[in-house]
């Protein structure tokens, strides 16, 4: 631990092994995604998609050192439930910052698969990013506006069925697929533009979760519904943590069980998407409150 060292040189030590890990880990996992694009045999495919994972592992374990090394920070984590690493899961989280990635990788090491994220078409084309993205199986995701539907009628219901043939190689293996439900990171600002009804959350957005639902069908074996409270940090946490001043990071995890009223056709269902709805406002209810009872708790 060097939390010891002046502000300012914590943050060019921290940065610099942030940007290295970052640059690295892409280039590594970019070659993979090569290999698999040139040679699309299924051993070779395999082999690829194993050592991309191994790959993502390691960028996540040197995230955690990193984490240690700069911060004097207390873990607080409690899960409900049991976590094994041949279930797949649809894993539902709160969002403050880019931290909450590192957190979620370091908090589930070793408990279940490693998480992967839906990821817009678009960032397919970014050099490295894209390529990554792609050799390690993350679902990439194409989604129509209001708008362009309106337009071309005929595109109805392409876009959910582009996502189930993206999460088709999420279930060939065990796999944790996040949705961040707020769709932005928890800011003061954004709660007041958003009229939040929640103390400590943005408000969700159902069509997300519902998706992942649908396109993974029967896939899923349970929903963790995960809480981040950054106590000590919440309004920068990132930056805390480059500069040696995360102190807590408190983590609950309440495992669910999917129940057949969950799975429907949120697009054109109006009872279901109504249903669903409900469904993920209780369950936003019960984590602000359960943020807030943490809170009141640890009061002096």
């Amino acid at each position: 631990m060097i939390n010891f060292l002046p502000t300012f040189l914590l943050m060019i030590i921290s940065s610099a092994l942030v940007i290295i890990n970052i640059i690295s880990s892409l280039t590594l996992i970019s070659i993979t995604g090569l290999i698999k694009f040139i040679l699309p045999f299924a051993p070779v495919q395999e082999t690829m998609r194993k050592i991309a994972d191994l790959l993502l592992n390691l960028w996540a374990c040197i995230n955690t050192f990193m984490i240690s090394l700069i911060n004097k920070v207390e873990w607080d984590i409690k899960i409900t439930g049991d976590l094994n690493k041949s279930s797949w899961y649809l894993l539902i989280s709160n969002h403050h910052s880019w931290t909450d990635i590192v957190i979620l990788f370091s908090v589930f090491s070793n408990k279940i698969p490693l998480p992967k994220f839906f990821v817009k078409q678009e960032i397919i084309y970014l050099p490295f990013v894209g390529t990554a993205c792609w050799a390690l199986d993350m679902p990439f995701m194409k989604r129509y506006s209001k708008q362009l539907l309106a337009k071309k009628p005929h595109l109805k219901g392409k876009d959910m069925e582009s996502t189930r043939k993206a999460c088709s190689k999420a279930k060939l293996a065990p796999t944790t697929i996040v949705n961040f439900a707020e769709g932005s990171r928890f800011t003061e600002q954004k709660k007041q533009q958003t009229k939040s009804p929640y103390q400590y959350l943005l408000p969700p957005k159902s069509g997300g979760i519902a998706l992942s639902l649908a396109s993974m069908g029967s896939t899923f074996n349970k929903i963790l519904d995960v809480t981040i409270i950054y106590p000590d940090n919440p309004d920068s946490p990132f930056k805390d943590l480059l500069q040696g001043k995360l102190k807590r990071i408190v983590i609950r995890v309440e495992t669910i069980e999917i129940a057949t009223t969950l799975q429907g056709d949120y697009e054109n269902d109006a009872t279901f998407k109504h249903s669903f709805q409900q469904w993920v406002t209780s369950l936003w209810q019960r984590k602000d409150q359960q943020i807030a009872t943490y809170y009141q708790q640890k009061q002096p």
